[in-house]
């Protein structure tokens, strides 16, 4: 929940001018850290933070013990000082040394983008599995970020084998903080666990998972509450939707599948933030078909595209089956509706869309442009039970196969005659083999 009051917040960010020119003709560093800026900006605006300035500084290198130069950090204590700043939160992981020192400099409070991301996750954390996840990744990220205040936080204590400096506040947090980590870790295990032996009850039943990816803000729960008549929360903040969504839906060859709503990625996503949720992002890996949500509108479609594919080369889904859903398409000019869409598929995946036959389908999750052509896709694509024509003939009697055809078959056509009645369909190859007795042998 944002704080009643918001909190005078300064972002900052460095432009290593080392890196000035992108090789491969994307933007240029600059450029780059505008947009990075931006975003963090968002993100912090999301956490409840009022964003009244930003300050940036172009170097060859980051600074070892401040990230910035030491002039930069006089001219920064001074904007903190004269626009009562009480949050300054730098757009590059800090180094347990560059936050002490910073801290020490700069009477405000300091953030990195890791910690803001991880607070936001922590907001938005309602299951227990997800709160544990976050708190795992907040643990992990601060322990080497502890640090001690001097030979006051001493803790003396009485009687043989307490005399000395004792054990410092450092040492006992430090402690008590590794064995909070450890019972995390096991719990999520569990989690984990119960999580496989759903898998494994959902894999006895021919039942494929499809997964949504995307970059944060995409549209991802949107789409889904149109593919399912869910009521996910979907809204213009990032991080939205944190804890993962599972519903299913039936597909025009009227197999049944499960779709999961996902954490939406984004740029340099927290290390200890991938780990801490690989028991949840574990539902992708498994995942028989991604559809990948890139919103298309957006000028940076392309770096997304290129964060989440990065994503999932991390947790090891890169070489999933996708289906490219480029949505927003409700905001494109009528121009960009015209894009030949293997070129623009080329374009946000790159060399990953060379290696496999991904297509791409142009929709609009707030109005339903295109979804009946996606549902389509996901139809062919799907390789788990498989569809094939087949003739059945079933005695009269046999309500229950007929009702079954019906509900999990695409009926071609149905004719009575005596005592049977002859039905063609398009029919999964589970359906099939329940039904194999009354099936028609093919006349070669």
């Amino acid at each position: 929940m944002p704080p009643a009051v918001a909190e005078r917040t300064l972002i900052v960010g460095v432009d290593l001018t080392s890196r000035k020119r992108n090789p491969s003709g994307g933007l240029d560093a600059e450029e780059d850290v505008d947009e990075s800026l931006d975003e963090l900006a968002t993100l912090a605006e999301s956490a409840g933070a009022e964003i009244v300035g930003r300050l940036m500084q172009s170097r060859p290198s980051l600074d070892a013990a401040t990230l910035l130069g030491s002039g930069k950090v006089i001219e920064l204590k001074d904007r903190i000082d004269a626009e009562k700043i009480d949050l300054v939160i730098f757009d590059h992981e800090l180094t347990p040394t560059q936050l002490r020192n910073l801290e020490r400099k700069l009477d405000a409070k300091i953030l990195d983008r890791s910690q803001l991301i991880l607070d936001i996750f922590a907001s938005r954390a309602r299951t227990s599995e997800g709160q544990l996840q976050v708190e795992l990744a907040q643990l992990t990220y601060l322990l080497p970020r502890l640090s001690g205040r001097g030979t006051q936080m001493s803790r003396l204590g009485g009687g043989i084998g307490t005399r000395g400096p004792g054990e410092t506040q450092l040492e006992t947090d430090r402690r008590r903080i590794g064995q909070r980590i450890s019972k995390l870790k096991k719990d999520i295990e569990r989690v984990r666990a119960t999580r496989g032996v759903q898998r494994s009850q959902r894999q006895a039943v021919p039942l494929s998972t499809i997964g949504l990816v995307g970059y944060t803000n995409a549209g991802k729960s949107t789409l889904f509450n149109r593919l399912t008549g869910a009521t996910v929360l979907a809204d213009a903040r990032m991080f939205a939707t944190l804890d993962p969504t599972v519903r299913h839906i039936k597909l025009p060859s009227q197999r049944r599948v499960l779709l999961s709503d996902t954490v939406g990625f984004i740029r340099n996503l927290p290390t200890t933030l991938v780990d801490a949720f690989r028991a949840t992002l574990e539902e992708v890996t498994a995942a028989a078909l991604l559809l990948h949500v890139v919103d298309i509108s957006s000028p940076l479609a392309t770096e997304q595209s290129t964060h989440v594919m990065k994503v999932l080369a991390e947790i090891g889904a890169e070489t999933t089956p996708q289906l490219l859903v480029l949505n927003k398409a409700d905001r494109l000019p009528e121009a960009g509706r015209s894009q030949d869409l293997p070129t623009v598929t080329h374009r946000l995946l790159g060399e990953a869309a060379r290696q496999g036959s991904t297509e791409a389908v142009l929709i609009s999750a707030h109005n339903g442009e295109g979804i009946d052509r996606l549902v389509q896709l996901i139809d062919k694509h799907l390789v788990l039970d498989p569809v094939c024509r087949q003739r059945f003939r079933l005695p009269l009697g046999e309500g229950r196969a007929l009702h079954l055809l019906h509900d999990r078959a695409a009926i071609i056509s149905k004719h009575y005659e005596d005592e049977y009645c002859e039905v063609v369909a398009d029919a999964p190859q589970s359906i099939r083999n329940r039904l194999a007795e009354f099936a028609v042998p093919e006349q070669s």
